[in-house]
C-alpha cells in the first residue's frame, strides 16, 4: 500500500491505526523498500521508476522514514523478515501511552 499511494496515505494510516490499536497491536506491511547502506536490487529500481511514472506521489519508501512516520504516531518496528522478489515484511506495534 505505501509505494502504490501518495505519502500523506501512509501519514493517514499511521494516524488512524494510533487512534484505534490497543497498545501491542501490529501494523504489517509488506513490499519493497530502501535501506540505507544496502544495495537495491536492479528489480525494485525498475518498479520504482514505473510507478513514479505512472503517479509522481508513488514509489518505493525509505526505510527510515517508515521509521519515522511509526515513531510519531506512537510505533515501533518490532520485526524486519526478508522476503522473496526482494520485498520485505516490517512489523510494527504500537507502544504503550
Amino acid at each position: 500500500m505505501v509505494h502504490i499511494s501518495p505519502w500523506d496515505a501512509t501519514l493517514g494510516l499511521f494516524k488512524g491505526c494510533a487512534q484505534v490499536l490497543a497498545e501491542g497491536a501490529p501494523i504489517i506491511l509488506y513490499g519493497p523498500y530502501l535501506e540505507r547502506g544496502v544495495e537495491t536490487a536492479a528489480s525494485n529500481l525498475a518498479f520504482d521508476d514505473s510507478l513514479r511514472a505512472r503517479n509522481p506521489a508513488w514509489g518505493l519508501r525509505h526505510l527510515d522514514d517508515m521509521d519515522r512516520v511509526a515513531s510519531d504516531h506512537g510505533f515501533a518496528r518490532t520485526s524486519l523478515h526478508a522476503m522473496p522478489a526482494n520485498n520485505l515484511t516490517l512489523v510494527y506495534r504500537k507502544r504503550s501511552a
